[in-house]
């Protein structure tokens, strides 16, 4: 769920009941069908990738693991969009889950790019590389399974673009390594996902995901080597370079 959709669900249970205000019906068919508006206004996603978010939603998923955890089609468009303005080669994928998000950067990405893609759960990882093998971008994406952090310690040379998504405890700690450890290339970006988390940072909501999120946007906003612009599409996407 994102704001807007929390927002819309709402509005819809109180426009249904009987005698609602014209004006609550106005704001519920505004929220409600920005979205959807949105999406069919978008191009539409290839083949792969609508056939791996399909897989997605199906799958029975264990834990905390859930269908809307996919980047999903107008992000996963936008960050084509970003791909090909920053002119990336190389591309790192932080927090890959099923892999929408790295498989629609590969398939923005020339001939000789790669996305090293992270992710901490093995399983999912395979469940990712059988949807990758259904696309001809698959073979640009190299997985690395293991925590995070771990893995951007042990990694060399500078990417273009970076892509967070993954444990949002600790996503000071990945932009952190990023700019430290030389892993974002000269004018390269770093888009953040779930800044917004469902408003739980300006609602106060006492959830650790929301805790987390709030304390990440301010510890950005307050960086003096960075300038951000958080973007309100899906979750929130804030978008990070150096200042």
């Amino acid at each position: 769920m994102t704001p807007l959709g929390i927002v819309a669900a709402t509005l819809k249970e109180l426009a249904a009941e009987a005698g609602a205000d014209p004006r609550l019906q106005r704001a519920a068919a505004l929220a409600g069908g920005l979205d959807p508006y949105v999406e069919a206004c978008t191009t539409p996603a290839s083949d792969p990738l609508a056939a791996l978010a399909a897989r997605t939603r199906v799958h029975r998923w264990q834990g905390t693991l859930e269908p809307e955890m996919l980047s999903g089609h107008v992000e996963g468009q936008l960050l084509r969009f970003l791909v090909r303005l920053t002119r990336a080669r190389r591309v790192l994928d932080v927090g890959m889950f099923t892999g929408y998000s790295a498989l629609a950067m590969a398939e923005a990405l020339p001939a000789d790019g790669v996305v090293v893609a992270c992710e901490v759960d093995a399983e999912v990882a395979r469940f990712a590389q059988e949807c990758f093998a259904a696309s001809l971008a698959g073979d640009k994406i190299d997985v690395r399974v293991g925590p995070a952090a771990a893995t951007l310690e042990r990694l060399d040379g500078a990417f273009e673009m970076v892509f967070i998504d993954a444990d949002k405890a600790g996503y000071e700690g990945y932009v952190d390594t990023v700019l430290e450890r030389g892993l974002l290339a000269p004018g390269g970006l770093i888009a953040v996902d779930n800044t917004l988390m469902q408003g739980q940072p300006w609602t106060g909501e006492p959830t650790s995901n929301g805790v987390a999120i709030a304390a990440f946007n301010a510890a950005v906003a307050a960086d003096p080597r960075v300038e951000q612009v958080l973007v309100p599409v899906r979750d929130g996407l804030t978008l990070i370079q150096r200042a």
